[in-house]
């Protein structure tokens, strides 16, 4: 047994349009979920990490949940008419925000104002979603939330900006969140396994961007577990001083495993040859010496 800090990033929801009002909210983000202190042992973990929702013009769709052993971060809601609920909840393309934070893993999206006209931003894992306000105002993407578990820090969890049949246009939470479109544009995707939300469509029916997929990361003392290992393609193990860091950007198994059978088995081999050599020595000398040889 020992303890690792284990970080787990749910899929952003995608962003929408409102087809009747030629505007729409930006997709929630992917539940944040972090754990200093988590209990792990000798055994291999499944680990899911949830792809992003799709953006969509008069629908758009949810993220999809991540999971490590007891840890599950929601998907974050989409965008749109009606921004749904999620990891962190989606901004509303009409009157009213979607609900967010699901689980207590993120903030609510934000309301769009005079009926659609500016949608609102997509709730980040830091911060509720901007509401849509007077002038042609769209809301922003709620803030993300930077990780130090990498070392060099991960950003994730912005919100998708909303979008309005003009400009400005929302903006993506931490810069990671998806841009709401402006006029007759389509909003831009979530950053990269980020979890973030995607940005807003636009009018004439142009499609909200699609949410980033999570991630999982798992950093331990490698003197730990120095044979452990992942997989699933492009996943990675890394070492830096006395930790290891796994890092997960697809589904895959996470091993932990100590030191393994057959290391010990040639050891103790050697010491058996050794000890062989040896006896076969003495016996050889003491038949010399009896023949007086020696």
């Amino acid at each position: 047994m020992a303890t690792a800090k284990v970080l787990v990033v749910g899929g952003g929801g995608g962003g929408s349009m409102n087809a009747s009002t030629d505007s729409g909210g930006g997709g929630g983000a992917g539940g944040y979920q972090y754990d200093a202190t988590y209990t792990i042992s000798q055994a291999s973990y499944e680990v899911t990490v949830g792809t992003g929702g799709a953006g969509g013009t008069s629908t758009s769709q949810n993220g999809n949940n991540s999971v490590f052993g007891t840890i599950t971060a929601y998907g974050g809601g989409h965008g749109g008419g009606q921004g749904a609920a999620g990891g962190c909840g989606g901004g509303n393309g009409c009157a009213y925000g979607g609900a967010g934070g699901v689980g207590n893993q993120g903030y609510d999206g934000g309301s769009g104002y005079s009926i659609g006209l500016c949608g609102g931003g997509g709730g980040g894992s830091s911060a509720n979603g901007g509401n849509g306000a007077a002038g042609y105002n769209a809301g922003d993407g709620g803030a993300g939330t930077l990780n130090p578990i990498t070392g060099s820090g991960y950003l994730c969890g912005g919100g998708g900006g909303g979008t309005n049949t003009s400009s400005p246009t929302g903006s993506g939470g931490s810069g990671v969140g998806g841009t709401g479109a402006g006029g007759a544009s389509a909003g831009t995707n979530g950053a990269t396994n980020t979890g973030s939300g995607g940005g807003g469509g636009g009018g004439f029916s142009k499609a909200g961007g699609s949410g980033a997929a999570g991630k999982v990361v798992i950093r331990f003392t490698t003197a730990d577990f120095p044979d452990a290992s992942v997989t699933g393609v492009d996943n990675t193990l890394t070492t830096a001083g006395d930790d290891s860091t796994a890092t997960f950007i697809i589904s895959g198994d996470m091993i932990f495993e100590e030191e393994s059978g057959p290391a010990n088995l040639k050891s103790l081999n050697g010491l058996a040859k050794a000890s062989i050599k040896s006896v076969n020595g003495l016996v050889i000398a003491s038949i010399k010496s009896w023949n007086g040889l020696e």
